[in-house]
């Protein structure tokens, strides 16, 4: 299933880059297309956060710097807008009000894509947006290995009355059985906590953790080897919060936290990925107003662009 030929980026040769609508890297708009293999999906939602808003504005934001992007990647020796179709889907229709109803429509919006055969690379939006992402690609695919990006756990409980916030997404995937949790990783944690006893709910609820300092004591390639070990051969989900970044090279989120990891050696990870089943992903936590030089907008698109390109080598496509 799918186009015969894929269509990719625009190719206006009177139209400059920074011209025109800003659909994710100058791709088609999904009404364009036939099928979508590859779907990005932009979820305008921050009413989960904890601490900063503002991450409500991250999906036209990462849009809009990536206008620059090239189409093959180097690297990992794909072109990923030739071999599948890639297309800007939007933004699902979300208000700021009502978190269930919110999680209700982007769950709704997912499972439409999904049931398509589309794989989904989504742009939050705060950290709650990938409750509803995985329950979608968990109804398609089984449980998930889960491979988590971020500063903080997110598998806390309760958080001024709310179950469903930004922090507790991976608690409630796992109580509903909807991650393997034998499979589940947490990379670059070094957020503060308030007691030990959320590291022993964090490891019930599935996760091991390799935290920031690992990357100053050990060589990514060894990281990466961990990181495969544990995901094993189950359906991928990767969520990213940007705030794995150090705010040196990502200040632009709701709770920055220092001592994070380098773009450099943040990309190099993901590219130790290549050939896993990656069945969805997130990148969330962009809140713009915080950013200085488009360098966590920059960071942002092209951590998506890397998760493309990996959904172009996955194993079973």
């Amino acid at each position: 299933m799918g186009n015969p030929t894929p269509i990719g980026q625009r190719n206006e040769p009177e139209m400059p880059r920074y011209g025109g609508i800003a659909t994710y890297a100058l791709l088609p708009r999904i009404e364009e297309v036939t099928h979508a293999d590859v779907a990005v999906l932009g979820i305008p939602f921050d009413s989960g956060t904890s601490f900063r808003p503002g991450a409500r504005f991250g999906p036209a934001y990462i849009r809009e710097n990536l206008r620059q992007l090239h189409p093959y990647h180097q690297f990992l020796n794909v072109f990923p807008f030739d071999s599948q179709q890639v297309v800007d889907a939007g933004d699902v229709a979300v208000g700021p009000y009502d978190i269930a109803r919110a999680v209700a429509a982007i769950e709704t919006a997912a499972r439409r894509l999904v049931e398509q055969d589309t794989r989904i690379v989504a742009l939050g939006g705060d950290h709650t947006v990938a409750l509803p992402l995985m329950r979608a690609a968990a109804a398609a695919h089984g449980p998930l290995a889960v491979l988590h990006f971020d500063a903080h756990l997110d598998t806390w409980d309760t958080c001024h009355g709310a179950s469903v916030w930004h922090g507790s997404p991976f608690r409630r995937a796992a109580e509903e059985g909807i991650i393997d949790l034998n499979h589940c990783q947490h990379v670059g944690t070094r957020g503060g906590i308030y007691d030990p006893s959320e590291l022993a709910d964090d490891r019930e609820a599935g996760f091991e953790i390799i935290d920031s300092e690992a990357f100053q004591d050990e060589k990514v390639s060894d990281i990466v080897a961990q990181i495969r070990r544990r995901l094993g051969t189950r359906p991928v989900y990767i969520s990213v919060d940007i705030d794995v970044l150090d705010p040196a090279h990502a200040p632009a989120t709701g709770t920055p936290e220092v001592g994070g990891l380098a773009t450099r050696e943040f990309l190099r990870t993901l590219r130790g990925l290549a050939g896993l089943n990656i069945v969805g992903c997130d990148v969330v936590e962009v809140a713009p107003a915080y950013d200085h030089g488009g360098i966590t907008g920059l960071a942002a698109a092209h951590v998506a662009w890397e998760l493309i390109s990996l959904i172009a080598l996955s194993k079973n496509r």
